[in-house]
């Protein structure tokens, strides 16, 4: 079975679905780092250089044409759900889980590496809950349609498989 997790950056996608992945005996597949590979560069740099509606293309070209093993766990970027028909293809292909967290707790996971990520580099602590909670807002309709919604606070590989459990 493939599973899909997603979520903002922050919410822990990478950091879980090792322990996920780890636990079921199944390969993780960071789709961020895949689309690195492809590019030849980070994903900040591929950004600045070719653009957002590039990068978004990319991305969506990668999800659907990648091979993935018949049991694995995807660790998706924050907005890989929301562009073309990426989420509806989701669903179609895996169980998707959504990793849901508020702004405010994203901020305080975000803030350590706050230098590393482009859009939030410069912000005030306010600022960046602001900055998050729009985004939130824009991407929920997305993230909602998870086959799974998870609160993120605490969340484990053990329940993540208890929500899966009919499917696994």
């Amino acid at each position: 079975m493939k599973i899909f997790l997603i979520g903002f950056m922050g919410c822990g996608k990478s950091t879980l679905g090792r322990k996920l992945a780890a636990k079921l005996g199944y390969e993780l597949i960071d789709l961020d780092h895949h689309l690195e590979k492809i590019a030849g560069c980070s994903i900040t740099d591929y950004f600045a250089e070719h653009g957002e509606d590039s990068f978004r293309r990319l991305e969506s070209e990668t999800l659907k044409s990648m091979r993935y093993p018949a049991n694995c766990v995807i660790s998706t970027g924050g907005g890989t759900p929301c562009f073309y028909d990426n989420m509806s293809w989701m669903n179609e292909n895996g169980a998707t889980v959504y990793i849901q967290m508020n702004a405010f707790s994203l901020a305080k996971r975000l803030e350590n590496g706050i230098n590393k990520r482009p859009l939030l580099s410069g912000l005030s602590e306010e600022e960046l809950i602001r900055f998050i909670a729009g985004k939130l807002e824009e991407r929920n309709p997305y993230y909602q349609q998870a086959a799974h919604v998870l609160n993120g606070i605490s969340l484990t590989a053990d329940l993540v498989i208890a929500a899966l459990e009919p499917e696994l």
